[in-house]
């Protein structure tokens, strides 16, 4: 009998369904590597966000101040 009979014979129902990443969870692992991928890009792009809004408050806001102030 060969692998993939053996293996079939034993999951029955369950053959060919993608695998859980907890059994009683209904959340398979391709998803949950999914929602890993993009938190992360969620962190990243948000950090990046600060980033740029804290130079803008930092450095033109000021600028643009003393701009509007000197006319």
């Amino acid at each position: 009998m060969g692998e993939a009979k053996r293996r079939q014979s034993k999951l029955g129902e369950e053959y060919g369904q993608p695998e859980r990443f907890v059994s009683w969870l209904p959340i398979t692992k391709k998803q949950s590597q999914d929602f890993v991928t993009w938190s992360t890009r969620g962190a990243w792009a948000g950090s990046i966000l600060m980033i740029v809004l804290w130079l803008t408050v930092r450095f033109i806001g000021p600028a643009i101040g003393w701009w509007t102030l000197a006319e």
